[in-house]
């Protein structure tokens, strides 16, 4: 999938181009992804989500929470600022808690968006999936993971490479489906040409080097193919869990 939104008002042009692989672990792909123009304006919304585990649960809830999202900014009129992104992740919040409840099983997913209009770009975070942005040649994390396996790292519990570290990675404790609604992280973006963002999944995340990502980010390639790089570097790298990425050039 690729298009070229242009973002008038802020003399801005974004390309961008999603991909995803269902990998070698699971039997279907539970992530989902969405990248449109938005409708009411020029811009951009784009979403990543991961479901958890490989269950109906799964694919309900990364399917519910997207939906949710995406409606609820392709309706919105004003300005965008934090409010707005919050509602729509409550919204997503109570829709997949009911769904659980009637699946009686985990029904849960991450969600990780960017929505870009001439007033500003805003990133919605909630889980580990990512946003990560090369500027002048530096790729940034810009997101942070909800994890234990991040309050780790963060506070030296234990080696990054240890099998604490592994299993803690697996410990959310912030995502769409959560007994305690929590609410995402919203972050205030400024968007320079030659910038470019990359969304993605914990299957490019946890399976990409840095150095690969940063490489092909900064390749000055067209989207479409850094987001096809990615998707078949998790492969190569073993191809564990489904891998998606929504990459965002800004001209």
């Amino acid at each position: 999938m690729t298009m070229t939104i242009e973002v008038h008002g802020a003399g801005r042009q974004l390309s961008v181009a999603a991909a995803t692989e269902v990998g070698r672990r699971y039997p279907a792909n539970f992530d989902v992804v969405y990248a449109a123009e938005l409708e009411r304006r020029p811009g951009l919304c784009a979403v990543v989500a991961d479901g958890m585990g490989a269950g109906e649960g799964s694919r309900t809830a990364g399917r519910v929470a997207v939906e949710v999202f995406t409606t609820a900014v392709q309706r919105h009129r004003g300005p965008f600022e934090p409010t707005p992104l919050f509602a729509a992740i409550a919204d997503a919040q109570r829709l997949v808690r009911a769904a659980g409840r009637e699946l009686r099983e985990l029904t849960g997913c991450t969600l990780t968006a960017l929505v870009a209009d001439a007033t500003g770009a805003w990133v919605t975070q909630i889980g580990d999936s990512r946003v990560y942005r090369l500027r002048g040649g530096l790729l940034e994390l810009l997101t942070v993971d909800h994890t234990a396996a991040w309050l780790g790292a963060v506070h030296g519990w234990y080696p990054a490479d240890s099998p604490q570290a592994a299993a803690a990675r697996y410990q959310l404790h912030r995502f769409i489906g959560h007994p305690g609604l929590p609410e995402p992280d919203v972050l205030s973006v400024t968007m320079f040409p030659g910038d470019v963002y990359c969304l993605c999944t914990d299957g490019i995340a946890e399976q990409v080097e840095y150095r690969f990502m940063e490489r092909t980010l900064g390749s000055g390639a067209p989207p479409d193919v850094m987001a096809s790089a990615l998707v078949s570097a998790s492969l190569e790298a073993g191809g564990r869990d489904n891998a998606t990425t929504v990459v965002v050039k800004v001209n």
